[in-house]
Parts: structure tokens; C-alpha cells; sequence
């Protein structure tokens, strides 16, 4: 049987997105859900899903909201106000081949965020991963931390290939037209089971969540989001992957 991971991002980015997830695990099909610990709705997207059997990661954010460390200690990462650097100051500085992240900096923010997920979830996190951010710091980070607390870390895939999680492959699939996958995000999951790896787990990210005023000041993902958790709650998606032989898994499944 085919495994399929759908997992949904970003819980404690804003109401609106923590809305959106919680539709989603409600319903069903989302079983895996990353949390970003620094932002300020991370408690009240939490209480949304309590009661629910989900996987729970830790979606470690050093470009959005302030860390939880003081900025005075991790100056590498931080605007003059406080917050973090955006991810476009990550985007602008990989184009050049730069990375202004300090490792021994951003190490201390990562493991920070791990005690923060324990104290507030009371658990280790089912995996353990960063979010929007590609700095070979940020990436050197995640795995020391992962290892000194031996925690479940799973890489990003830079070149497609899959990535080892356990003793699974695990797949990531990515729409190639983001304007038709707009339109109908559904596409993508339907052409990820047509295109199932048996050798493995293929795996989906997704980001639903409904828009709000902070949502539309700080992300240029927004009405993909909407769409995203509206496709995620329909019934007839369950159904149609229950007719596929699917077997719908979390990282707690992979060995």
C-alpha cells in the first residue's frame, strides 16, 4: 500500500492560519502539524487542536516575529527592531551566495525553540525541521541541535531527491505551475498518487489557514492558503483517496 504524508505548516503564524489547520485536522486528512513556538497565536492554535490524535513538529522560524531569544544575543538574525530578518533577506543574500547567519547564534535561537516546544506542547517534537529559510547556517544548526538532543530531524530536499527520514525515503512533491495549482490545488495531490513512490513515503506540505490582516502584512502566501483549507475539508477528497489504496501516515508512522 502506497504511504501518503499530508502535512499542514505554520500553526501560530496568525488566527487565520490557526483557523485554517484546525479545519483541517477536524476533517481529517491532515495529520502532521508544525508549529512555530516564537510567534504570538502559537498557545491559541495549540488549544485549537487539543483532543485531536496529530503529530506535532517543530517548524523552527528565524524569519518571522521575534525570537525568543533577545536580539541582543543573536544580533546575525534580528532587524533593528527586534525581529527577525524577513525571508526575503534570506532569499536576497542566498541569490549572492551569501549567508549572513551566525552559526554559534542561530544554533542558540533553534535550541531555544526546542525547549520552547516542549514546555508548551509537554512532548518531544515528532520531527523537526526549519521553515522558509535556505542558509547553509541556518541548515548546520538544525542538524547540531537535532543531535545533541537526538531529535527526529528532517532535512529539505535541495535537488528533489528523496530524503531519509529513519530508514524511510521520503518524496516531496512541488506544484510546477503555481498559478494553475491556485486554481485547483487539488491537482497536486491527485498527481502525487498517480506518480506514487512504492519504495518510500511520498510526502505534501501545506500551508491552509484563512486570511487575516496580519496574514496579508507579512506573507505573500494568502489566498493560496484559503484555497488550500477549503480543498483540505471536502469530503469527496477523503473519499477519492480512500478509493486509491492510500494509506495516510504521519512521521510517527516512519521507521
Amino acid at each position: 500500500m502506497t504511504k501518503l504524508l499530508i502535512r499542514a505548516d505554520d500553526l501560530g503564524y496568525s488566527e487565520g492560519v490557526n483557523l485554517g489547520i484546525a479545519k483541517t485536522v477536524e476533517h481529517g486528512l491532515v495529520k502532521s502539524v508544525g508549529v512555530m513556538v516564537n510567534m504570538p497565536t502559537v498557545e491559541a492554535g495549540l488549544s485549537l487542536l487539543k483532543g485531536y490524535d496529530i503529530c506535532l513538529g517543530q517548524h523552527t522560524n528565524i524569519c518571522l516575529g521575534k525570537p525568543i531569544l533577545p536580539p541582543e544575543e543573536i544580533p546575525s538574525l534580528c532587524q533593528e527592531n527586534g525581529e527577525f530578518r524577513s525571508s526575503k533577506c534570506y532569499r536576497e543574500a542566498f541569490k549572492k551566495g551569501e549567508d549572513f547567519v551566525v552559526l554559534e547564534e542561530v544554533v542558540k535561537e533553534i535550541e531555544a525553540q526546542y525547549h520552547r516546544f516542549v514546555a508548551l506542547t509537554g512532548q518531544e517534537p515528532s520531527y523537526f525541521e526549519g521553515h522558509a529559510v535556505a542558509s547553509p547556517n541556518f541548515f548546520k544548526g538544525l542538524e547540531i541541535v537535532a543531535a545533541k538532543y537526538h531529535l527526529p530531524y528532517f532535512a529539505m530536499s535541495m535537488d528533489g531527491d528523496p530524503v531519509l527520514f529513519g530508514q524511510t525515503k521520503v518524496y516531496s512533491r512541488m506544484p510546477e505551475d503555481f498559478v494553475a495549482y491556485e486554481n485547483n490545488p487539488f491537482s497536486l495531490i491527485e498527481e502525487t498518487v498517480i506518480n506514487s513512490h512504492e519504495d518510500g513515503c511520498d510526502l505534501l506540505v501545506f500551508h491552509p489557514g484563512y486570511i487575516d490582516a496580519y496574514l496579508l502584512r507579512h506573507s505573500s502566501m494568502t489566498t493560496l492558503r484559503a484555497y488550500e483549507a477549503d480543498m483540505l475539508i471536502q469530503p469527496w477528497v477523503a473519499e477519492w483517496l480512500k478509493k486509491q489504496n492510500i494509506d495516510l501516515v504521519t512521521y510517527k508512522d516512519l521507521k
